[in-house]
């Protein structure tokens, strides 16, 4: 038996289990696809949003750097057009310049030179003393020779500052000359610095050897920088659309790069920001929803357990409830092929019986005759025929009773004197009553009105609990006292016994099916259960009260007229469809 619900409980485990992944699967995989789907497309759309915000922020820098370059190295073409070189050699003349271009643009630019065609600097205004400096091996000079005007890259010089140079060639007297001016980095690198976005956005300035062009973190300037390998050094950056690029930086981190081509190709203004930094609103957005998605995949989880393991433990109600009543039909049958085989056995043993007394009747008249009138034995023989015929009609009067029993198995309502019906119970409880040494007694009330109940459903209510009581007592023996009574519009009857009574954890189950406290064998745990469900169809009640080594009394509470409790179950189950109607 342990073997088998050891099974049974596996059998609904694995049926909860199942039924949990099936749940799960079937609500959470939707979700998950659609939550990933969503995600990605808002990823994709973020970030497209992202990088084009970041092109035209970089863009229109780039926009504003370049017309910066081109304003002030307009200002030095006008300056140098404008004025002739004698002019500009004079040093008062060109400090007035100078302080012109200052009043007007602040400290952008910060000093004038006029330079020779051998590089030899004639004149000079500004806060160094770079009077008659020598640049002809300086770059800027080379480039400003061959082309018109040319603005340098940042480089140190001979006054050890980073600095870059405008400057425009003219002709005079048949030789070049040129108009040089150094803007202020400062100024410059904070026009740069402009473009910040978030906390870690910055951006700089690089040119086609990857140098720094201006004041970074980075702290890196004029050496090559840690962005060199961005672009292909010594060539040209091409002036196409803004690029953009993600890459490591060798830490474990990702960047975000921006890229646009300055001053004819010359510099780079590169933009950097951390992709965690760029992206922390979709990073945010991501959290919150993952935790959305956890809160419900537990809610979905939560509900598959509870409405699994509610539907097994149904599922396990019902099979219970289905076996139990399978053993009910099992247990039915049996009582009806007693019944049936009570009948036969009444019928069989009639027959003799009747014979028997009939006999005795033929030898009584014989005894009347006049050879048999002068006897000896004449008194002997009455005696043994009186005693044929009473236990003859003894026999009859019992096979009657068990007739009446086996037959009357419907529920058909009829008018039931319960003295009678009582009666008629206890005399065939009477011998194995002898034999258990109990002593049945009656007490009931006088004009006890008859009831209209079925019959055999009657009986079968007070045969349960009269053998119920023989079954306790059948050791020691005892009394069973069955009392009757008017209460209200209420028959009640009541069994009561001097047994060792019933203990007070099992008085709450005793009218629930199969259970007994029998030995395995000796009782179904039906008896009990079934009365519940006959009293209860009847629009009756039953109680039961104990006290352990006093006995044991059931009271039967059945209506004289009235609701009879139409509709409900009279079967073994009654109890536990009672309880079920309660909850």
């Amino acid at each position: 038996m342990d073997q088998t619900r050891h099974k049974a409980d596996g059998y609904y485990h694995s049926l909860a289990r199942n039924m949990i992944l099936a749940v799960l699967i079937v609500s959470i995989t939707p979700m998950l696809l659609v939550s990933a789907t969503i995600l990605y497309q808002f990823h994709q759309s973020y970030q497209a949003k992202v990088y084009a915000h970041l092109e035209e922020l970089v863009e229109k820098h780039r926009q504003n750097i370049d017309n910066f370059l081109k304003e002030k190295l307009a200002d030095i073409q006008a300056l140098a057009k404008t004025f002739s070189y004698e002019e500009l050699s004079d040093e008062s003349f060109l400090r007035d310049r100078l302080e012109v271009l200052q009043e007007e643009y602040g400290a952008v630019f910060v000093d004038l030179g006029v330079v020779n065609a051998r590089g030899v600097q004639m004149a000079y205004a500004g806060p160094f003393k770079l009077g008659k400096a020598l640049y002809s091996e300086a770059e800027w000079f080379r480039e400003v020779m061959k082309r018109d005007y040319y603005i340098s890259d940042v480089f140190l010089g001979l006054r050890g500052l980073p600095h870059f140079i405008l400057a425009v060639r003219q002709n005079w007297g048949g030789e070049p000359w040129i108009l040089r001016s150094t803007i202020d980095f400062v100024a410059f690198t904070k026009l740069v610095e402009n473009i910040r976005i978030g906390e870690t956005g910055i951006a700089y300035i690089l040119n086609r050897r990857g140098e720094f062009q201006t004041k970074t973190v980075l702290d890196a300037l004029p050496s090559k920088g840690p962005c060199s390998d961005f672009v292909e050094t010594g060539k040209p950056f091409t002036e196409e659309d803004v690029c953009v690029s993600v890459r490591g930086d060798g830490m474990g981190s990702k960047n975000l790069y921006v890229g646009a081509a300055l001053k004819g190709g010359d510099w780079l203004l590169m933009y950097r920001q951390r992709a965690s930094d760029a992206f922390s609103d979709f990073q945010r957005t991501l959290k919150v929803t993952l935790v959305i998605i956890l809160l419900g995949s537990l809610g979905i989880a939560s509900m598959a357990v509870l409405v699994s393991k509610r539907m097994v433990n149904r599922i396990a109600e019902v099979d219970s409830e289905k076996q139990l009543m399978n053993e009910q039909i099992v247990e039915t049958g049996k009582l009806a092929s007693v019944g049936e085989l009570a009948a036969g056995i009444a019928h069989e043993i009639n027959n003799p019986v009747a014979i028997m007394v009939e006999e005795a009747g033929w030898i009584e008249d014989l005894l009347e005759e006049e050879e048999f009138k002068e006897s000896e034995n004449l008194q002997e023989f009455a005696r043994a025929l009186k005693q044929i015929r009473t236990q003859g009609k003894r026999c009859k009067e019992i096979t009657h009773k068990l007739l009446s029993f086996a037959r009357k198995t419907d529920s058909r309502v009829e008018e039931v004197r319960p003295k009678e019906l009582i009666e008629e119970i206890v005399a065939l409880s009477g011998q194995r009553a002898k034999y258990s040494n109990v002593k049945i007694t009656t007490t009931l009330q006088k004009g006890l009105p008859a009831l209209h109940v079925s019959q055999s459903e009657l009986q079968q209510v007070f045969l349960n609990l009269i053998n119920n009581a023989l079954d306790a007592m059948e050791k020691k023996g005892g009394v069973i006292d069955i009392r009757g009574y008017l209460v209200g519009p209420y028959a009640v009857f009541e069994v009561a016994d001097t047994g060792p009574g019933i203990p007070q954890a099992n008085l709450a189950r005793i009218f629930d099916p199969f259970f007994t406290t029998k030995p395995v064998g000796k009782g179904t745990g039906l008896g009990l259960s079934i009365c519940y469900g006959i009293v209860k169809k009847l629009g009756g009640d039953i109680e039961v009260e104990s006290v352990m080594d006093a006995g044991t009394t059931f009271r039967v509470k059945i209506p004289l007229e009235g609701d009879k409790g139409e509709g409900e179950a009279s079967g073994p189950f009654a109890r536990t469809e009672a309880k079920q109607g309660a909850r």
